[in-house]
């Protein structure tokens, strides 16, 4: 049973993961303004987005692992503090050069994910999980989207540092809560962290991110992207050895070798790359002046309004599968989730001449994003032993980025591949770009379908009998 109320510590960690969410997407339409305030260069101010993408990806199965082994409230308290003060340097940052190292520092958050997951597997009773699990990825997913619709009106009545200084107050009181409020969790994984693997991952990672986000200035055929990917490919296979060969692995690859591992694993990437290149590329779209041929001249604020039903859609789906997972099962959800975003981009490949087809495809993305998010936490947590929970859920969270990172970068490609001579994209780029989004969703949706079903777990099973052997997955 509960040591505490399990709705106060879903409150700290809901608060603690949509902060870091909203932080992801808050400051990407305010970039224009930081660039101009900071009197830096576009591509530098890039480096805001770049830090805290390649930060987040390599903190978030370490910490993850971490709190497996070290206690999962300790963790997740100075996670907490080290975003804490990541805000603070921002908000007070005197230059780029410094907001960017306050951004990296945010990247840490990442960990927040995989850890609060870890707490509501050990603190809340077994019937509460699945649907605890949905209601925090819809928390999750909403972050996002509160991101890129407060980002405008916050800067229009504030000024950008007030996309920091509201986060450094939210979670200083989230901190305090968390110490009064939050149990340790009694699962601890065995064993010590693999620095090594620990390094080798945070190597490939990084070599494989930052010529996905960099491709579009330096070039795609640039000895720097070729040379990263060559030094990607080589530290995987290193990791990989060194992981199997190690008595105490970072991520234990059996477990990612699961069936219900693998294949959540290989949508999160498809689904991922579909997601982050709508939030990407769909309010520069919209922002575009209509003497392009197409968009609608919309100022910041008012493409993050067109952006509030995909808010609405993906926090009400997401809270909704926690009730139809019982009953559908996990598998289906994602695939519906899958398929619901292939839809959405489909629709608009054909129409996107109005505002209110935009609005219609934002709504019909959020409602896949708020099911398929949830989902895979649920897939993956439910299929893992419990001290594998951190690591696991952090790498699947990780995979999503690594496919957001691949779908911005084709999409990146297929948009300002060939541009007007007023250096805006025809309007062909973005129709290429939102077709092979429906087909990467489309293939989301049939990895999903091969996700391995059977009955939910019961309270004996091992998914809540703490036993190391790794239990079948759900459905």
């Amino acid at each position: 049973m509960p040591r505490t109320s399990t709705r106060l510590t879903f409150a700290v960690l809901a608060t603690g993961a949509g902060v870091f969410s909203m932080l992801q997407s808050l400051i990407a339409p305010a970039l224009p303004t930081v660039q101009h305030a900071l009197h830096t260069s576009q591509s530098t101010a890039t480096w805001v987005m770049t830090a805290y993408l390649l930060s987040a990806s390599v903190f978030t199965p370490i910490l993850g692992r971490l709190g497996d082994l070290a206690g999962r409230k300790r963790t997740l308290v100075a996670v907490l503090l080290t975003v804490l003060a990541g805000c603070l340097i921002a908000a007070l940052a005197p230059n780029i050069g410094v907001l960017v190292v306050a951004r990296v520092v945010q990247g840490v958050g990442g960990a927040l994910f995989p850890l609060s997951f870890g707490i509501i597997r050990d603190e809340f009773a077994p019937a509460e999980v699945s649907g605890s699990i949905s209601n925090l990825s819809a928390v999750i997913a909403a972050g996002g989207g509160v991101g890129m619709v407060a980002a405008g009106p916050i800067v229009s009545a504030l000024d950008y540092r007030w996309l920091f200084w509201i986060p450094v107050a939210v979670v200083a009181v989230t901190v305090l809560i968390a110490l009064r409020y939050v149990p340790e969790s009694p699962n601890r994984a065995q064993g010590r962290v693999s620095w090594t693997g620990a390094a080798l991952l945070s190597a490939w990672l990084v070599a494989l991110l930052l010529p996905l986000s960099q491709a579009g200035r330096w070039g795609w055929g640039s000895p720097g992207v070729l040379g990263l990917f060559a030094a990607a490919v080589a530290l995987f296979a290193l990791w990989l050895t060194a992981e199997a060969r190690s008595r105490n692995p970072l991520i234990d690859l059996r477990v990612m070798r699961l069936p219900a591992v693998w294949t959540t694993n290989t949508a999160a990437l498809l689904f991922g790359a579909g997601m982050y290149a709508i939030w990407s590329f769909l309010p520069g779209f919209v922002q575009t002046p209509a003497t392009a041929g197409y968009g609608f001249g919309a100022s910041v604020t008012a493409s993050g309004l067109l952006m509030l039903p995909m808010l609405l859609a993906m926090f009400l789906s997401g809270v909704l599968s926690g009730r139809l997972e019982p009953r559908v099962g996990a598998k289906a959800l994602l695939a519906t989730g899958a398929a619901l975003g292939a839809l959405a981009c489909g629709f608009l490949t054909l129409w996107h001449d109005a505002e209110w087809q935009i609005a219609v495809v934002a709504g019909l993305f959020g409602l896949g994003i708020g099911l398929a998010y949830a989902s895979m936490a649920t897939l993956v947590v439910a299929s893992v032993p419990p001290e594998q929970t951190g690591a696991a859920t952090g790498m699947n969270a990780n995979i999503r980025t690594i496919g957001g990172s691949i779908g911005a970068a084709l999409t990146s490609l297929l948009v300002t591949g060939r541009l007007q001579p007023s250096g805006l994209p025809h309007a062909s780029g973005y129709t290429h770009g939102w077709a092979l989004l429906t087909v990467l969703c489309l293939a989301a949706a049939g990895a999903a379908l091969l996700v391995p079903a059977r009955r939910p777990a019961r309270p004996a099973d091992p998914v809540t009998a703490g036993t190391t052997r790794a239990p079948a997955p759900v459905r």
